[in-house]
């Protein structure tokens, strides 16, 4: 783990979701002094029990805020509830994965205010996160990250840094489009196993030491064959950024066919009341044909162009 600063001055966090309250919990244990707000206090309790400290506004006693909230949008909305203590030199490190465009804005109207703003979501589960075992991808002014040095070590196992504001969500989309597919093609193959009468605890033992082995597998398949869905990363979370995947492809005019597909799942599984469940919850989706026989017109012009791709390929 990383050393405390030597300033020894308190961190600020805002947002006390899954990943927030995994911050918090990986922080603490480093020896960090945190400062807490959530809108709803109620979740701030255990944290507070650990050793961090309640306020109603952690911009006005903190120099570095980390904030930690579910989109673009709310963060807009919390911190223009707390925006009468900005100064110049206060610093913000986002790891929020919201939308782009609206995340580089946020970014730059921030800078009119002298305060300095960094993206950093991060790839990873909040399990993962307690562990440090994540990686985090940085968006925004050099001098801001060399300023979150000390935190971003403490978090995070890797850190990159991947140009200016925006960059850091569009990195994590591109990670999260990759890690959901992951996910959805596991829990098909070991519903697949069980459909053949094969046991899918050793299907994922044979999996886990074969070429399609993966940290996803290793992660949700003991999940998947479990049963067991407490969430460490919410499945209606990542059909959120599924959607912002979707809208940031159809910016650069880019169809994503296999993402088409995945994030007609999700909807299912969401209406199916899976939403809160943690993300290899998709496994049941499968398992009980929540995808419709008849795709959505996205679904469908992803089904004619991944055909399109396979009869190229031939």
């Amino acid at each position: 783990m990383a050393d405390r600063p030597r300033d020894g001055k308190p961190i600020g966090l805002i947002g006390l979701g899954l990943m927030g309250t995994a911050i918090c919990e990986r922080l603490l244990a480093t020896g960090y002094e945190l400062v807490i707000h959530n809108r709803t206090a109620n979740k701030a309790a255990p944290l507070v029990e650990r050793g961090a400290r309640w306020s109603e506004n952690p911009l006005r006693e903190c120099d570095r805020v980390i904030i930690s909230l579910y989109t673009t949008e709310v963060v807009e909305e919390v911190l223009g509830q707390l925006e009468d203590a900005y100064h110049p030199g206060k610093l913000l490190i986002d790891t929020t994965t919201g939308d782009p465009q609206l995340t580089a804005l946020l970014g730059a109207r921030l800078a009119t205010r002298g305060v300095d703003y960094l993206e950093v979501p991060i790839s990873g589960s909040s399990e993962q996160t307690r562990r440090g075992q994540t990686t985090a991808m940085v968006a925004g002014p050099l001098r801001a990250l060399e300023a979150s040095r000390d935190l971003l070590d403490a978090i995070a196992a890797k850190t990159y840094y991947v140009g200016q504001w925006g960059d850091g969500v569009r990195m994590k989309l591109v990670t999260n489009l990759v890690l959901g597919l992951n996910r959805a093609v596991l829990a098909e193959g070991l519903v697949f196993a069980k459909s053949m009468g094969l046991s899918a605890e050793r299907a994922l033992e044979v999996l886990l030491n074969s070429p399609a082995s993966s940290r996803t597998m290793e992660n949700k398949g003991p999940k998947m064959v479990a049963g067991e869905f407490t969430p460490q990363a919410k499945l209606s979370q990542h059909l959120k950024d599924v959607r912002l995947i979707i809208d940031e492809a159809a910016r650069r005019g880019r169809e994503l066919p296999l993402t088409a597909l995945h994030v007609q799942l999700l909807e299912r599984a969401e209406a199916d009341g899976l939403g809160e469940l943690d993300n290899s919850v998709i496994i049941r989706a499968i398992e009980e044909g929540l995808l419709p026989a008849t795709a959505s017109g996205a679904a469908t012009r992803g089904i004619e162009t991944l055909s399109s791709l396979l009869n190229e390929v031939e």
